[in-house]
């Protein structure tokens, strides 16, 4: 493998890694424990949680490993592996962007009401879907994550 390839394949294990990190403490421990909340608490702590992961960091470690799976692919061996993870990965992105990040939005925009019912409402239209997404996208992070160890154990 190239020198280039190595170093993708690290940035993608590295940010698989944390992007698996972080899903998987959302499903074990922040969702569960936000479960046990009202529904004011809940929609405040999501609304509060989904506006302060927007910054240059958790974007950059979002999305930086879909490109260097494409270069790892294209530079070295251990390609099954590494396309394996860059599908999964890409499956981890493609569901945030098409189910998680619309129904985030969709709680921001009930904003900061105190009407009880509305939240009520907001909270059973969010909480239910963005779980069971949650839970596929964790899987499908976990396992690039895999896929990429499997991918340095063979090159």
């Amino acid at each position: 493998m190239s020198t280039a390839g190595w170093i993708a394949l690290i940035v993608a294990t590295v940010g698989a890694g944390l992007v698996a990190g972080l899903f998987f403490a959302f499903q074990t421990a922040v969702m569960p424990g936000l479960a046990r909340t009202d529904d004011r608490t809940f929609v405040a702590a999501m609304q509060d949680m989904n506006v302060a992961i927007l910054n240059p960091v958790f974007l950059t470690v979002f999305t930086a490993p879909l490109i260097a799976f494409v270069v790892a692919a294209v530079t070295g061996p251990s390609r099954v592996w590494v396309i394996a993870a860059g599908v999964l990965y890409l499956a981890m992105f493609v569901i945030t962007v098409a189910g998680n990040i619309p129904l985030n939005d969709a709680l921001l925009a009930v904003g900061a009401t105190q009407d009880a019912a509305a939240l009520e409402t907001a909270r059973q239209a969010f909480e239910g879907p963005w779980n069971r997404l949650h839970l596929i996208r964790t899987v499908a992070v976990v396992a690039s994550f895999g896929c990429c160890l499997g991918a340095i154990s063979v090159a």
